[in-house]
């Protein structure tokens, strides 16, 4: 979720690639529970706050801070800040800073544009760059948590408390491990695009959490690429329906840098 470019992993042939997907668990089962999976879903929808309340969420703002490790050596990288604000159903706005990984991005749910670290110039967005914008909208959490009520997606069940989210490409499926007590997401098994050539397995393990208007949101959680630990997060402050604008979202910074919240 943090990496866009910083700890890297090696690319991958896509041989190689398909396999490992194949034994992340992102293969398709010829007898998926439907009745399931969406009990299972429904009782997550409750234990995060309930579908309503998801749904009355029309903007959110999240300013999250990251250890960083690179992902072929181990080595530490450093800190990572990132600010991502939404704006119901698809503005995107991502602002970011750290070695390596600075940069910037808005999406409108069809188009929009991105600063790649290292350079000062705003460029549409297109090719894998579009297809890792598409993605972080469809699988961002205030969508997919109403999943249920998007006749695209299938929610299943293929192990006991494992809801898988799906619209029949492997790419776009989400695999939601629940805690058997409380019901939340204690790990979320998805195909990352952060290196939008060479798609691998990411999984990201929620340990903290922290109630926001009556809702659920991770608080610290740790990122793994392919197996290897890249990002461990803790959340610096989260905001619902703060009447965040789209025109606050797409305004292009001036001097080309990210702009971090100061709350």
């Amino acid at each position: 979720m943090l990496q866009r470019r910083a700890a890297s992993l090696i690319p991958l042939p896509p041989v190689l690639a398909s396999l490992l997907l194949l034994s992340a668990g992102f293969s398709h089962d010829s007898q998926p529970s439907s009745q399931g999976g969406l009990q299972l879903f429904h009782k997550m929808q409750a234990a995060l706050g309930g579908a309503d309340r998801i749904a009355a969420v029309r903007d959110f703002e999240q300013q999250v801070r990251a250890q960083s490790w690179n992902g072929n050596t181990g080595a530490s990288i450093g800190d990572v800040v990132k600010r991502t604000r939404w704006v119901r159903p698809a503005d995107l706005r991502v602002d970011q800073v750290g070695p390596g990984s600075t940069y910037l991005l808005y999406f409108d749910g069809k188009s929009g544009w991105e600063i790649l670290p290292g350079t000062r110039a705003v460029i549409d967005l297109s090719g894998g760059e579009l297809a890792f914008a598409q993605k972080y909208i469809r699988d961002f959490k205030l969508n997919t948590w109403l999943a249920d009520r998007d006749s695209s997606y299938r929610i299943t069940s293929l192990s006991a408390n494992v809801v898988r989210i799906s619209d029949g490409d492997i790419t776009h499926q989400l695999d939601i491990t629940l805690d058997p007590a409380s019901f939340l997401p204690t790990k979320i098994t998805s195909i990352s695009l952060a290196d939008p050539a060479h798609p691998i397995p990411s999984d990201e393990d929620t340990t903290e959490w922290e109630t926001v208007q009556g809702l659920r949101f991770a608080r610290r959680w740790t990122v793994f690429r392919n197996g290897v630990r890249v990002a461990e997060a803790t959340v610096e402050r989260t905001a619902v329906n703060s009447g965040l604008q789209q025109a606050d979202l797409a305004a292009k910074p001036p001097d080309f840098r990210p702009v971090l919240s100061s709350h």
